[in-house]
This record gives structure tokens, sequence and C-alpha cells, in this order.
């Protein structure tokens, strides 16, 4: 590119936007951001996950001179990165320690001779005194921070090496900083500008809605046969993503599902880097994979098509959760967040908060964190406000949540809530003893156990009174009363059940509690809207690429799969995901617009200059055959 920024006769924003990347118009705040980091101001860009961040640096790096230097913490895969946007003619490559030293001094060079657009880093290398030293003598356009949030020391992706990045400023203090991510509060997003010494950087945040995701919540009962169910029902040949906390877990579930006949793989910590990208590269390059993992794995992943993300144990907090559903649905097709958990869970979750290593004030924060995901859980309202609300965001009631589509039945709860409230009373105020939920809902059911027998709870005045209820429904109540704050987990961690300064009011009849009362979970379920509230089927046979053929005629659904199958074959000979040949949606556009030439090709969504020029004959042959058929 030019020296000059904007050189008369320079290409524009849109123009790049269109040649390039083949789409026809911005998208929300991608114009501003775009302009304002071209010009040279700091910016901090808060997209959901599918919203456009990359553009909101791409794009800048091409029009301002030198390379964009883009910090990723994501070494595993940088090579995807690189790959999609060499297809579109960029010139990008990334430093990081997979590299030999010859490919290493090649990268090194093609950046000091000006000969990169693109310049991907992992922070760690990027920190190094030989790093910085090669950046110093070479043309830098920008700085591109990606999953920003990681500089949050207690948020749910923490890089301690994303602290030192305040340097980049100080060191070229003439060189735009972008700091992008798709998740962060306002205290996240305070918290990121102070330690990447941002303070003077204009703050462009998106809405946070992704309305093509469909959240479900579901108490867990057999979550193993629950799992198998929600998939084989309604995502059945489908890419999507399991999150289990325990690496166990993970391997437990994956083989189950296989046994099943689902394509599953597990991933976590504790498999060796071989393994890991092995997992990684089939999930990115094969279609209908499905990947049991913990939170080590899916930041950064672009896989456009993930039509499903399932959680099988309470997430740490609503932020991690925004996180990993928002890996679903990245090409605005409908997408299932679905997730299912228990009171095990929330024992589980405050047991890790008591036996942190951490101080106070930490712990402290953690229990917040995970209060705010038990009223996400817990709530009777669309859960969708809920999830928006805590990031600030204000909508109405979406119509595409559980609570929404099947709106749950309340019930008034305060004397059962009394009744367990009072056994905690006087265990504690007449034992000086504290116990779990399965031994209250004992006493409390009339069960006669060893244990109730041991210790004399068979004498207690609450013993038996509350014999009207199932074990799961008592188990509703106190999972209900701890996202109330009417109970609470004691200290220490061993899952003992305690008052709290708000039990006094229930048990004084001061405050009524009205509980949701839980539904099973319908084997099945259908979709009622998809994206932007349009009616699209879920049913339980459809093929991988089904979603985007929704509403196409038949001949043009048979002209889809034509599409995808050589989409495929294009990707194997090239040793790429299929979708960074072309997005399902670009695939769809071909079907409805039936294109008869290059020219018509061009104004397709998705094919720029460059996939136009390596794609352009095949598609026109490939249409041409359909035609004739």
């Amino acid at each position: 590119m030019s020296d000059n920024p904007c050189p008369a006769g320079a290409p524009s924003a849109l123009d790049v936007l269109q040649n390039v990347f083949g789409y026809g118009s911005f998208r929300g705040h991608q114009a501003a951001v775009i302009e304002h980091v071209t010009g040279g101001g700091d910016a901090l860009v808060l997209m959901p996950t599918g919203g456009g961040k990359s553009l909101c640096y791409q794009i800048p790096a091409l029009l301002r001179p030198g390379a964009g230097v883009v910090v990723s913490p994501l070494i595993a895969l940088m090579q995807d990165q690189v790959d999609a946007v060499n297809q579109l003619g960029l010139r990008a490559a990334f430093l990081n320690s997979s590299q030999d030293p010859t490919e290493r001094r090649r990268v090194e060079k093609a950046y000091r001779d000006g000969q990169l657009d693109l310049l991907y880093v992992a922070p760690e290398r990027l920190l190094t005194d030989g790093c910085l030293d090669l950046l110093s003598h070479g043309k830098i356009a920008l700085f591109a921070i990606d999953e920003a949030h990681c500089v949050s020391q207690w948020g749910h992706d923490f890089r301690p090496d994303y602290l030192g990045l305040h340097v980049l400023g100080q060191r070229w203090p003439n060189v735009p900083r972008l700091a992008l991510t798709a998740t962060a509060t306002a205290a996240t997003r305070s918290e990121i500008v102070e330690r990447l010494d941002l303070g003077g950087a204009k703050q462009f945040v998106s809405s946070f809605d992704r309305p093509n995701i469909q959240y479900r919540i579901h108490p867990k009962t057999q979550v193993r046969d629950q799992l198998l169910r929600f998939i084989q029902a309604e995502h059945a040949g489908d890419s999507g993503i399991v999150y289990a906390l325990a690496r166990a877990t993970t391997e437990d579930l994956a083989a189950s599902l296989r046994e099943h006949g689902v394509d599953a793989l597990a991933y976590h910590a504790g498999l060796d880097a071989a393994r890991r990208r092995a997992v990684q590269r089939r999930f990115l390059n094969e279609e209908g994979v499905v990947v049991v993992a913990t939170i080590a794995f899916g930041m950064g992943i672009d896989k456009p098509d993930v039509r499903f993300v399932a959680h099988v144990d309470l997430p740490k907090s609503v932020e991690g959760y925004y996180q990993e559903t928002g890996r679903a649905g990245r090409d605005g097709l409908p997408a299932t967040a679905w997730m299912a958990y228990g009171l095990a869970d929330v024992v589980q979750l405050r047991r890790f908060i008591a036996e942190s290593p951490a101080d106070d004030l930490y712990r402290r924060h953690q229990t917040r964190l995970l209060d705010a995901m038990l009223a996400l859980c817990e709530t009777s309202d669309c859960r969708r406000q809920n999830l928006l609300a805590y990031f600030g965001e204000r909508i109405d009631p979406c119509g595409n949540c559980d609570t929404c589509l099947e709106p749950p039945e309340t019930w008034d709860g305060t004397i059962p809530a009394q009744k367990l409230l009072s056994t905690i009373f006087r265990l504690e105020r007449e034992r000086r003893q504290h116990y779990g939920a399965g031994h209250l809902i004992d006493i409390l059911r009339g069960n006669r156990t060893a244990r109730v027998s041991q210790y004399g709870h068979d004498q207690l005045t609450t013993w038996g009174i509350g014999a009207d209820l199932k074990d799961t429904e008592w188990r509703a109540v106190i999972r209900q009363l701890l996202a109330r704050g009417d109970l609470a987990i004691g200290p220490g961690g061993h899952g003992v059940l305690v008052l709290t300064e708000q039990s006094g009011a229930v048990l004084r009849s001061e405050r009524t509690v009205q509980l949701r009362r839980d539904l099973p979970a319908a084997r099945g379920k259908t979709r009622s809207k998809g994206a932007g509230g349009k009616p699209g089927g879920l049913g339980g046979a459809e093929s991988p690429g089904a979603k985007a053929a929704a509403e196409l005629s038949p001949d043009n659904q048979i002209l889809f799969e034509a599409l995808r199958a050589w989409r495929a074959g294009v990707a194997k000979d090239k040793g790429l995901p299929a979708y960074v040949v072309f997005h399902d949606s670009t695939l769809r556009a071909l079907c409805l617009a039936d294109p008869t030439d290059k020219a018509d090709l061009a104004g397709i969504s998705g094919i720029g200059q460059a996939k136009l020029e390596a794609y352009g004959d095949q598609l026109l042959e490939l249409l041409a055959q359909h035609r004739s058929d």
C-alpha cells in the first residue's frame, strides 16, 4: 500500500470490503471503527462472536502503510487464521514457537522488506526483546490486540502475558491500537482500558444479542441420556461443542456419544499437544464433528457452522457462558445453546471457590459471578433478557428461548421454603449441626436412613413434614432458594446449607417465595423462530447443511448439496477447512442468484476478487451443468 494512509486515488474502505472480502456493505459499527483506526485513532471494540471484528483491523491494515500486527493468544490456530486471509489474496504470516528457524527467518525478512499485510504474533513472543527489535525495523500499520478480555485478571480467560502489552503504546505512540473482544461487562472494559493503557481510546460497543441462538436450560437428571437425546433429535450430523468441567467427563461423554453413532472427540489440557492439534484440525476441517471439551477449547475458533453448544455442567460465570455459547451459529443461521445443570453443580463450584488459594476479595468476586449465573438458570422471565441485562443491555422478550417458547409454570413455594429453612434453623440452633441437601431432604420426606436414625433427626419437629414433595422437587426448591439468596452453602466448601440474612423474612412470612416448576425437557423440540425471527426447523434427520438450505426450493437444495460437495473437494486438495473456501451462506446465495458470468459472481456476498479468480470458472461450470440437468 502507499505510504500515505489515504492518498488521492487510494481505495476506500468500502472498495476493500467489496473487492477483497466480497461483502456489499458494512454492519453495525464496522465502518466507524475502520474510519477511526485508519485515521490513527486507538479503539476498544466489543462485538459479539460472528459480528465481524476481524474486518475492523484487516481493512485498516490494508489502507495504512506497513503491516498490521495482530496479537493473538492462539498459537494452535494461527495457521488457520493466516490460511483464511491468504485465500482472500492478502499477504499474511505468523511468528510462534511452532516454526523452525528457517521459516521464522523467512517471515522476519518478509516483514522487514514490507512484504506483509498482516503479521500474527502470540503475546509471549511479541514481548521478547528479539521480536520488539524486529518490529522496530519495519513499518507497523497498527496493533490489533485480539481477545482483549484475556487481560482481565479476574476473568475466565486470563493470560498473564497480556499484562505486558501496555508497552506497545509507550514504544510506538503514533501507531493506532485496537483492543477487540466479544465479551466484556462495563467493569471488564474498564480493566482492559487501564491495563492496556488505552485511556484515550474511543469505545465501540455493539449489541450483545445473537438472535439466531436459542438458549435452553434444563434440570440435570441423567445428563448423558439428556445430551444424547438432544443431539439425536435436533442436531444429528451437525458440528457442535459440548463443555464439561472435568477432563474425565469429556473422555466419558465422547466415548458414550461415539457408541451411539455421534462422531465425538474429547479435548482437554491433559492431552499432549499433538493430540489436541489433531482434534482441533478434525473439528475445523470436517463436517459433523462434535468436540467434548473443557473450556481449554474454543477461543478463536472461526468455524461458522457450529450448530450447537451444550453445557453439561454449570459455567462459572455469565461471561464465560456467553463467550462459549457464542461459538455457535457464527454464520447467522439458527443454532442452539443447550445446558443441563443441577444442585450438585452449585455445590461443586462453591467448593472450588472456598478452596481457592486466592484472597477473600477474589472469592467474593467469584461468588458474585456464580450468583449471576444461577439467576440466569432459574429465571422465569425471558432467558435472553436476563443474559443481556448482565452486560447492561435491555431488550424486549425475545420469543426464541425456552422461557419464551414454553413459559414456565410458577407456584407459591413459601411453605416448602419455610419447612426447609426451619429444619436448618433447628439443626443450627439446637444442635450446632450443618448438613447438605440430601440429608435435609431425608428429614423432610421422613426417610429413616441409618444416618437420620444415628443422629436422632427423626425426633425433629420437622421430621416428615415435606413428604408431599418428591426428592427432585425438593432439590429444585433448594436450587432456587440458593439463586434467590434465601439460602447459602456454608464456608469450607463441604456442601452444607446455611441460613442467610434473607432467611428470616421468609420464616416470618414477611416475604413470599414464588418458584418455577421444573418441566422435563421435551424430546425432539422444534425451533419456532430462526435467525431474525424467521421460521426455521430443527428436525432430527437433517443433513449438516440443512439449516443453510432452509427455504430453498427442492431444485436449489440439490444444487446446494452439489456446491457443498465441490467445496469439500477443493478444501481437501488445499488442506483447508471447507468454510475457508466459502461459507454455507455464500453457497446459499449462489443457489438463489444463479449467476451466469463472472460479473454476476462478483456480486455474491463472500466472493472477493481473489476468490473470483481462483474459483470463478469452476463455479460457473458447475452452475451451468446444474441448469442443463
